[in-house]
């Protein structure tokens, strides 16, 4: 994990723009991460990079935050904010009766999870809000520090 880590700074690093649009990328990137629309993340980074004209690198980098490994975490903390938020108790899991074979298994699947459709979509947009804009922050300092070391003159 941290040498992917460091190698998607690193791309970052090289990107050609200033680093405010950079950090709005790979900000709205994260935000995107934590989206509940399943399945389209890249898809819907790339449209938003091709609306915006912003750097594809960069808003890849931060929508492929939420991958196979950091799925599950990402979004059972986002879930975990919406319950709080909606004061719902995750205790409907424990309704499910795991033995059920198809389409009663399904049926109880769906009651045991419907009271978390909506803790589960507000908990990940507030989550990849504040990803979102803690990440612009965050990157486009470093970037600017970066340029500023980069524009000194020797010495």
């Amino acid at each position: 994990m941290r040498m992917s880590v460091r190698r998607a700074f690193q791309v970052l690093l090289r990107v050609q723009d200033t680093p405010h649009r950079i950090a709005l990328a790979f900000g709205l990137g994260v935000f995107i991460a934590f989206s509940p629309l399943l399945g389209i993340h890249t898809g819907l980074a790339l449209g938003l990079a091709f609306v915006f004209r912003l750097s594809r690198v960069a808003i890849l980098a931060g929508a492929w935050t939420n991958n196979p490994w950091t799925l599950a975490p990402m979004f059972m903390a986002g879930t975990a904010v919406g319950c709080e938020l909606f004061g719902v108790s995750a205790q409907s899991l424990q309704s499910i009766d795991w033995s059920l074979h198809g389409r009663a298994f399904y049926a109880a699947l769906w009651e045991g999870l419907r009271p978390l459709v909506l803790p589960f979509i507000v908990g990940n947009t507030v989550l990849g809000a504040v990803g979102g804009v803690l990440s612009y922050l965050l990157l486009r300092s470093l970037l600017e520090r970066r340029q500023a070391m980069a524009e000194a003159p020797p010495g």
